[in-house]
């Protein structure tokens, strides 16, 4: 239970498919306009709300198992937000609570924006992407290096296979003042960096190559980086809680504040609040999932519609494809995005990581799904993205059980007592029955085993291979309220409802 999936492979689950006999009932129901029917809208519905509402429950136990102060999430599909919501508090005193409007340090989802404007420049002839990046930054050239190497390029940096240092010469991930050079220190410090690796030789993840990136926009676009990003990308797409930079009055309200690694006393230091000053444009930005969802949703639509919105959608298909493949084939990238392939389905991701904030998007783009995690703690939003993808992906596959008259499965959802043998555990509604749920696993849709009724508080155990078991009793109060659950002449009782 406590392996955790590929990132890739989670996000090939997000693609949630109803099967057609999945209906409750046999109706059949006139045909919309895209050849599905009434009911399978219906029941495609009825699926992602038990998911998401699996998703909610799972991930508030995850955040009070971790001891993560807030996680804020969301989910789109096409170009829609299907779902989005926040969990735990966003300040000190741990009143306010987080909203998918949160607002989180993003860190290196930032270098996406940044490739996207370069972009923007390639498609207006402004740049080459293989030219050396000092025909347009004549002051970003290292020291001297005598092992032979092709030239530092924009493709290279965009791939993180220029061979580039991974970080400017200066110790800004170094607590608890996390120090951030200013352009001028960075520009003055290059000179002396020598590269780690001769260009498109090894794959280097790279900072440092990122914000060249950026300071070339900023040269050949004669704007500040950050108000070219703002007038050319943010506010076109309606981004209004993403900046480039960190938003620091609104920390301790609508920005989150930050905390650290998990002690082992269980508690999280408070880390203090950061200016990324001249590396913004490789992990300088902040947002909120609801317009991470919304940037996920305008990737999908680009692609769909063909028509050019911010880029062209050629433009996005060639950021989106692989450039580059590590020596040892484990890793793959594209433009600014990372890029892989799992079980047949492509994944555009990339993650954040800063002083007390992790963040999570993951897009498939075949399929058109996203989903967005940003937290205040250092804690990992990759388990909580491919929970919730797995979640989806299962209850689209799960076939629902027929009624049972007299049957109401709200009866029974609750929390459950487990111990001493395990943590207390959800019983919830799923796809005609109930399953189990357990808040403290990682792969929470991991061999999940359902319930299928059989009526008077009676229910059959079928694996997640489909065979039938051992039936399973739940017990009534004398008020009628369910109060526990018997399996194998052993109860657990009902603490309390969900």
């Amino acid at each position: 239970m406590k392996a955790v999936f590929k990132a890739g492979a989670a996000l090939a689950v997000l693609a949630m498919v109803v099967p057609a006999d999945a209906r409750s009932g046999g109706e059949h129901h006139a045909e919309v306009a895209d050849g599905t029917t009434a009911s399978d809208e219906a029941a495609k519905a009825e699926a992602l709300a038990e998911a998401m509402r699996a998703a909610e429950l799972w991930i508030e136990g995850q955040r009070q198992f971790r001891k993560i102060p807030a996680i804020s999430a969301a989910v789109a599909r096409g170009d829609e937000t299907v779902w989005a919501q926040g969990f735990g508090t966003t300040d000190r005193a741990k009143t306010k609570p987080a909203t998918p409007d949160t607002i989180y340090s993003i860190c290196s989802i930032s270098k996406l924006f940044t490739a996207i404007a370069l972009m923007q420049q390639w498609e207006q002839g402004k740049v080459a992407l293989d030219a050396p990046i000092s025909e347009y930054l004549p002051w970003a050239t290292l020291a001297d290096d005598p092992r032979e190497s092709v030239p530092v390029t924009l493709r290279g940096a965009l791939t993180h296979s220029a061979g580039l240092p991974r970080e400017a010469d200066f110790p800004y991930w170094t607590g608890p003042d996390f120090p951030f050079p200013s352009q001028d220190q960075i520009r003055a410090k290059i000179a002396s960096q020598v590269p780690l690796y001769p260009a498109s030789t090894t794959w280097q993840y790279s900072n440092l190559g990122l914000t060249l990136v950026g300071e070339t926009v900023e040269a050949v676009s004669g704007q500040p980086f950050a108000d070219y990003v703002t007038a050319n990308i943010l506010d076109p797409l309606g981004l209004d809680d993403t900046r480039p930079g960190i938003p620091t009055g609104l920390y301790g309200g609508q920005m989150a504040v930050g905390w650290g690694a998990l002690e082992p006393d269980g508690s999280r230091p408070q880390v203090a609040l950061f200016d990324p000053a001249g590396i913004t444009p490789a992990a300088g930005f902040s947002a909120s999932v609801a317009d991470l969802a919304k940037f996920a949703g305008w990737t999908l639509r680009l692609a769909k519609s063909g028509e050019a919105e911010v880029l062209r959608a050629s433009t996005l298909r060639e950021m989106q494809r692989v450039h580059y493949v590590s020596p040892d084939w484990e890793t793959s990238w594209g433009l600014g995005f990372a890029v892989r392939q799992e079980g047949g389905t492509t994944i555009v991701s990339h993650g954040g990581s800063c002083p007390g904030y992790r963040s999570a998007l993951m897009i498939a783009p075949k399929e058109e799904m996203g989903v967005a995690v940003a937290m205040n703690a250092m804690d990992d939003p990759g388990t909580v993205a491919r929970g919730i993808a797995a979640l989806v992906k299962a209850r689209g596959e799960a076939k629902p059980f027929d009624p049972v008259e007299g049957v109401s499965l709200s009866d029974y959802a609750g929390v459950y007592g487990g111990q001493p043998w395990g943590a207390d555990y959800m019983i919830i509604p799923w796809a005609g029955g109930l399953t189990w749920l357990s808040p403290d696993a990682n792969e929470p849709a991991k061999g999940m085993w359902r319930l299928k009724p059989l009526g008077e508080d009676r229910f059959r155990v079928v694996t997640d291979k489909g065979d039938e078991r051992h039936e399973v009793l739940f017990e009534r109060d004398r008020a009628g309220k369910v109060q526990a659950v018997r399996q194998h002449s052993n109860v657990s009782p009902r603490l309390r409802g969900l």
